[in-house]
């Protein structure tokens, strides 16, 4: 894990996840496992009369990708923090894709602290969400990345 830490430079990306195009059945299973029944995520005619095209992603999905993408790279237990920003809707037939870069790296004796930018495109690159996570891992007692994740 410290290996990987101190190899990594500012600008590299360290987490890229392409998800399968948005679908009605995903949002109203989203919907049952959140809670979040908002007729803006399940009805088109109530999505219309919103003003949107039809039916929009909720937006903790999203940020559940932003999670997926970092965690498929670095254990859970080392995210400290997220901050997201939505700026366009999601619509039915999107396919998401997450990248995350580092933008900020500090290694003392025993952390390796850093902050990643963190965005969600769409097909045509339309960026959909973006923030930052904040990650801390600690160097002492070095372990292999496969040992950090069996933890998980």
């Amino acid at each position: 894990m410290e290996t990987i830490i101190r190899e990594l430079m500012v600008g590299d990306e360290v987490g890229r996840l392409t998800k399968p195009p948005i679908s009605k059945v995903q949002l109203v299973r989203y919907a049952g496992a959140s809670g979040d029944f908002n007729p803006l995520h399940t009805d088109d005619e109530a999505a219309r009369k919103a003003g949107f095209e039809g039916v929009i992603a909720h937006g903790m999905l999203i940020m559940g990708f932003f999670t997926q993408a970092i965690t498929t790279w670095m254990p859970q237990r080392f995210l400290k923090k997220i901050n997201v920003r939505f700026k366009e809707a999601t619509r039915v037939g999107d396919s998401i894709t997450v990248i995350a870069r580092v933008m900020e790296k500090e290694i003392t004796n025993r952390l390796g602290r850093m902050v990643c930018s963190i965005e969600a495109v769409d097909q045509n690159m339309q960026v959909k969400a973006s923030g930052t996570v904040e990650l801390e891992v600690p160097l002492q007692n070095e372990r292999s990345l496969a040992d950090s994740f069996k933890e998980n």
